[in-house]
């Protein structure tokens, strides 16, 4: 699957799929056809079946799918016909994975990590049910040990598994019950093991991100210095290092790698480095995520105004920040 184009760049849109043609092609009938009919499941479980044991193009096309599907029945109607599919399991314990994270409550706790267990026991390859176990801490909050033998289970059968980094670092969050020490020590702890190109490779840029965001939250003198996080020690190496890598045609080969492009042309721009942006904006070819630009307006309008910064700094050679 081709992830970026050498075409002219084309308007910025939001982008679920991330330019996974067949989940667009999915997610295109599924919208339009409503809310838990057959056709629906059959259409995500070919899918699904398709993707096979590829885990980095299962976790995205399971969580993009996932998060559509939440509330519409469609997970239930596919579990009640087929209670030990391992694809059915896992498809309902992350749409309930994601209405639990929008309301921050789980009203049956047992039946989802039973329903993990099994889609485990049934595909033991299988990091997602373990990476759904790791979610369900940030709602219920696990002992520290459980939370540590989840990690284990889910990076031991896919080591550098990028949900299962996501999910880890929004549950060391201050946020979510963690603290900003957490977070550090658990990118300190992992940043120099992981190649330059895995799928995880953005988790310490994404916990910057957040922390800076989290900064402009706080006004006053913390948002006015937010931009000198960028500045320090290893994050600078690591903006430096991204930039330099990331918008390379083929570096990155994993599923949500326009997702990790728009952490890094964010980054960018907050660092007052817009004109280094350009070649990040460019390989994006509009593909716009939520998060990190909807923290404060429409995500599509601060994608492009950063974008038109990205612009005027390249033709001015200057940073554009």
């Amino acid at each position: 699957m081709p992830l970026f184009s050498t075409r002219p760049g084309r308007r910025p849109r939001l982008s679920r799929s991330l330019g996974d043609t067949q989940l667009d092609r999915v997610l295109g009938k599924v919208s339009r056809r409503g809310s838990g009919k057959a056709a629906d499941v059959e259409l995500i479980g070919e899918l699904l079946e398709e993707t096979g044991d590829d885990w980095d193009l299962r976790g995205h096309r399971v969580s993009v799918l996932a998060a559509a599907a939440a509330g519409t029945g469609i997970a239930e109607t596919w579990l009640e016909r087929a209670p030990d599919d391992v694809d059915a399991l896992v498809f309902h314990c992350w749409t309930t994975l994601v209405r639990a994270l929008e309301e921050r409550r789980l009203d049956d706790t047992d039946a989802l990590i039973t329903r993990c267990h099994r889609a485990a026991e049934l595909s033991p390859d299988d990091p997602l049910p373990w990476v759904v176990l790791l979610g369900t801490a940030r709602v219920v909050r696990f002992d520290h040990k459980d939370v540590d033998a989840l990690w284990r289970q889910a990076t031991g059968r896919d080591p550098w598994n990028r949900e299962a980094f996501l999910q880890m670092l929004a549950l060391l969050s201050p946020e979510e019950g963690g603290s900003s020490a957490s977070v550090l020590d658990f990118v300190d702890a992992v940043r120099t093991r992981i190649p330059a190109n895995a799928p995880c490779a953005a988790v310490e840029l994404t916990a910057a991100v957040r922390q800076y965001q989290g900064l402009l939250a706080q006004g006053g003198m913390r948002a006015m210095t937010a931009s000198q996080l960028f500045e320090s020690g290893h994050l600078a190496a690591a903006l430096h290092q991204a930039a330099a890598l990331w918008p390379k045609p083929g570096f990155f080969q994993h599923a949500a790698a326009p997702a990790d492009l728009n952490v890094l042309a964010y980054a960018l721009c907050a660092a007052g480095r817009a004109a280094e942006a350009h070649p990040v904006f460019q390989a994006l070819q509009g593909m716009v995520t939520p998060w990190p630009w909807d923290v404060d307006g429409d995500a599509v309008q601060r994608y492009e105004q950063h974008l038109a910064k990205a612009e005027r700094g390249r033709q001015g050679g200057i940073g554009g920040g």
